[in-house]
Formats: C-alpha cells, sequence, structure tokens
C-alpha cells in the first residue's frame, strides 16, 4: 500500500477544528448560568437602589404599598397639578427622602412608595413647592 507524501504538515492547533473553542464556550455559558446573580447584587453596593432603612428620613406608613390601580389612576396625573391631587391616589407613603435641588433655588421633597406586585420595586414620587413634578422608578 503506498501511502501519499505531499500531505503539508499543518501546526496541531489547526488540526484541532472548533472543539476547544466550544467547549470553553460551553463552559463560559454554563457557569453564568449557575451563577446567583442576586446574591452578587448584594455584595455590589448600587447608587440607583433604595435601601428603605438606610435613604428614608422618616418612615411614615411601614404597610403602605401602592397596587397596580393606584399606579393607573398616577400615571394619568400630568406634571404640576397639586399635591393633595395626588394624594388623593396613593394616600400615605411608605416614606420621606431626603429633600434635594433639582432646579436652582427650588427644594424638592421625594416620597417612596413599594409596589405591592413587585417587591423588588419603588416609587419615588418628586414634589417642588406642593406641586406634582414627576416619578421614578427604583430598583433593587
Amino acid at each position: 500500500m503506498v501511502y501519499p507524501t505531499n500531505i503539508p504538515n499543518r501546526p496541531r492547533s489547526q488540526n484541532l477544528g472548533p472543539k476547544p473553542l466550544v467547549a470553553v464556550s460551553l463552559t463560559m455559558i454554563l457557569a453564568a448560568l449557575l451563577l446567583d446573580f442576586d446574591k452578587l447584587q448584594t455584595l455590589l453596593p448600587s447608587t440607583n437602589t433604595i435601601s428603605h432603612q438606610a435613604q428614608c428620613n422618616t418612615v411614615i406608613s411601614d404597610d403602605a404599598k401602592l397596587s397596580r390601580e393606584q399606579l393607573a389612576q398616577l400615571l394619568t396625573i400630568p406634571e404640576r397639578d397639586a399635591k393633595s391631587r395626588v394624594r388623593q391616589v396613593v394616600s400615605e407613603p411608605y416614606c420621606q427622602l431626603p429633600t434635594l435641588k433639582v432646579r436652582s433655588g427650588v427644594e424638592a421633597e421625594r416620597e417612596a412608595y413599594p409596589l405591592a406586585f413587585d417587591p423588588g420595586t419603588t416609587l419615588v414620587i418628586l414634589y417642588e413647592n406642593n406641586e406634582y413634578a414627576g416619578y421614578r422608578f427604583s430598583f433593587e
């Protein structure tokens, strides 16, 4: 039997093909899936989350939670409407956050309302001069 002698010598890495790359990729994907991201988030501090105990000036109502219906009604209230109008919909907040200056010379009050249907999310309402100035969501 005669063997061909004109086969070029290839480096060993070319003979393996894509198998090592696939194996490494699958290992990394498996490790990412097994990693508990919730525990990782507790180790890394975030400036966007509201820690109810750490940032609240005063806790007003421990059992205050915002329902889906209340949230839907709140989103229909236009900005610059009276604070009393907002309070008709949401009642007492969980807590009051420290005031801040959003615009020059205007003190802004903030109130936090945890969502009843999503415990990791808090709605923060902003008031300027007893007027509703907007909201934002804080995710834990």
